[in-house]
């Protein structure tokens, strides 16, 4: 009885000291998911606007090719989602070429949407050119340029540049390090959910997988967060040893997203170094897992098209799911490749992946269609826009992907299906000897009866006991030919699934095709004469000068009208009396009178109603002297 006492203590111990870490664990479970949620609150937060991904300028002031009687004292612009301003988001360039001093950039009114910089005072006449570069919400750099002119336009304008320099070097090295980041997730996270789901009976060959995975994520992370600030800035490298850059990085929402990742990366180290202690990940283990997965790919989501947008937290959802999705079939494939190149692994083990891999693609088909409508917005962009013909390469790939794992599936279901009856044999082996007794013995990999590929003999034979007794061989070399096609399946859809992977980076970073399209239009209307100057040069009784009329914004409705007279030596010149009439003589219209008034250095009224498009003809008399006066007629363009 004593001992039988010390026995059942000893075991309370033991019980009571494996139970410890799972308390512990449950704890940091709790506390590791409260800190991810109040994480995804910060993010959506500031991040939920209804313009689509990537910013797109949506107006500037003064306008895109406008003439300004007088020189502006700031240039306002407004683009269609909140942007992110750097130490040299603008830069405005004189009629010589020259930069002029400005002021520092600044949200206007505090809107996040607009961007503002003062100008000196004293502009010179002639052309101004303002290049420009910000960041958009989901922490792309966008950029352009637009003139606008004083007084009247510059017979020699500064080039109009596209905006600061891109070092490509940067770019290369930015854009591989977030190729590489998705990758390393995947064998990470596949991997991880392969031996949490599948459960190997030899998963040892599959560290190599995990801890490349995690140490490629943190090695691509460091890199992205350290090339951040010039890849905003459009600097070289090098430009990453500025603390002051690093340092406005670490404000921003990406570097918020790429520090978490770091941390979570260190507490799956842990989680991983704790579950490889024992045979089986226990339910918290599991639990813990599948919190830093979601948080993993929420750090992802937090810092692309999801975050930026229409309906942020459904995109947001939506992202995670499609990369996790993502993650447990490509890296599941991998992990899967890995186990075939050393054995044929358990059919339990690959019957588990297959039904794992149509789950993960059906999440990936719908959150894969979602994305597209909210990145593309109409059918028509899938082949007018750069992000359609991309989407449309990523659906051929992914295509040619199901096709190869449809074929692995419908594989494993024979083989499953074969192997039925086997449940209810024994499985033995067969010694290579010829003469030899058979000896039974259970089959590598599982217990006595349970099904395998076939391919863990030396061999390749086992034999099955029915109820009788008699041994049935196999046909010998079965199961090595079997092993060898499934895995040149699995190689294929690995292959193929890295093309997946780089078509998805790319996609990462190309202007959605619902932004574009927004841009364009856009551009369109800017392309319009937002404002129509005409110069009417005119002479009489020895007076000779120009008339500058400005029509803003030189479309149907009311427009405002302004006039400044110039003498022959190019100055500003009085004259007691000007008078503006608008004509339309293909509707017999007009004239129209424009009321303009004197008002000191110009003339002008904010209201003349022109209703109909097309080509207008303005008259413009001056009267010099009590008698001397003098009209000319000038075409003037009215845009819808």
């Amino acid at each position: 009885m004593g001992a039988e006492r010390e026995a059942n203590v000893g075991e309370g111990h033991a019980a009571a000291h494996r139970d410890a870490p799972t308390g512990v664990l449950r704890r940091r479970l709790r506390a590791l998911t409260l800190l991810l949620g109040t994480f995804l609150l910060l993010l959506l937060l500031p991040g939920a606007n209804p313009a689509s991904a990537h910013a797109a300028l949506r107006a500037t002031g003064p306008a895109d090719g406008s003439v300004v009687p007088t020189a502006p004292r700031s240039v306002t612009l407004t683009f269609t989602e909140s942007v992110g301003l750097l130490d040299d988001s603008f830069r405005v360039l004189d009629p010589s070429g020259h930069r002029v001093a400005t002021g520092d950039a600044e949200h206007a009114g505090g809107h996040a949407d607009t961007a503002r910089i003062s100008l000196p005072a004293g502009l010179d006449r002639g052309t101004f050119t303002v290049a420009w570069r910000v960041v958009s919400a989901d922490s792309h750099p966008v950029s352009g340029a637009f003139t606008f002119s004083v007084g009247a336009p510059s017979a020699t304008a500064a080039p109009v540049p596209t905006g600061p320099t891109e070092d490509p070097l940067t770019g290369f090295l930015y854009g591989t390090a977030r190729g590489a980041a998705y990758l390393a997730a995947a064998l990470l996270i596949g991997t991880a959910a392969f031996v949490a789901v599948c459960r190997p009976t030899r998963a040892r060959p599959l560290r190599g997988l995990l801890r490349t995975g995690g140490w490629g994520l943190a090695g691509a992370t460091v890199l992205l967060l350290v090339l951040r600030a010039p890849y905003e800035t459009g600097d070289a490298p090098s430009a990453a040893l500025d603390p002051d850059a690093l340092g406005r990085t670490l404000t921003g929402r990406p570097g918020w997203a790429l520090l978490a990742r770091l941390v979570l990366l260190a507490a799956s180290a842990l989680l991983l170094t704790r579950a490889a202690r024992r045979d089986r990940p226990s339910r918290t283990h599991l639990a813990l897992g599948t919190v830093l997965a979601v948080g993993l790919a929420l750090t992802w989501a937090a810092a692309e098209h999801a975050s930026a947008g229409i309906q942020v937290p459904l995109a947001m959802t939506s992202a995670v799911v499609h990369l996790l999705a993502m993650a447990a079939w490509l890296g599941g494939l991998t992990a899967l490749l890995v186990l075939l190149r050393h054995a044929t692994p358990p059919l339990t083990t690959v019957t588990r992946f297959s039904r794992l891999a149509k789950l993960s693609v059906t999440a990936l088909v719908v959150t894969g269609v979602y994305q597209s409508w909210r990145g593309l917005g109409t059918l028509a962009a899938l082949t007018d826009t750069s992000y359609g013909r991309l989407l449309l390469a990523k659906l051929a790939a992914v295509t040619a992907l199901l096709t190869a794992a449809d074929w692995s599936r419908r594989w494993v279901a024979e083989r499953a299906g074969a192997a039925a009856p086997a449940e209810r044999t024994t499985e033995l082996r067969v010694p290579e000897r010829v003469g030899a007794s058979p000896t039974a013995t259970p089959a590598a990999g599982g217990p006595a009866g349970r099904p395998t590929l076939g391919d863990d003999a030396p061999d390749g034979r086992t034999e099955r006991l029915p109820a009788g007794g008699t041994a049935r061989p196999e046909p010998p070399h079965d199961g090595a030919a079997h092993r060898r096609a499934l895995r040149r399946s699995v190689l294929v859809e690995v292959l193929v699934a890295a093309v997946v992977l780089a078509l998805t980076t790319v996609l990462t970073g190309t202007l959605p095709g619902r932004a574009e399209a927004e841009a364009e239009a856009t551009r369109q209307a800017a392309a319009l004469p937002a404002t129509s100057v005409v110069m009417a040069p005119f002479s009489v009784a020895g007076h000779r000068g120009t008339v500058q009329v400005t029509l803003d914004p030189a479309r149907t409705g009311d427009n405002a009208v302004e006039a400044v007279v110039y003498g022959a030596d190019g100055g500003l010149a009085a004259v007691p009396e000007l008078r503006i009439a608008f004509a339309f003589p293909a509707q017999d219209i007009g004239p129209l009178n424009a009321d303009v008034t004197d008002r000191g250095g110009y003339w002008a009224t904010n209201a003349v109603n022109l209703p109909l498009a097309g080509t207008w003809t303005m008259k413009v008399t001056v009267r010099v002297s009590e008698v001397d006066q003098v009209t000319v007629e000038r075409p003037v363009r009215v845009a819808r």
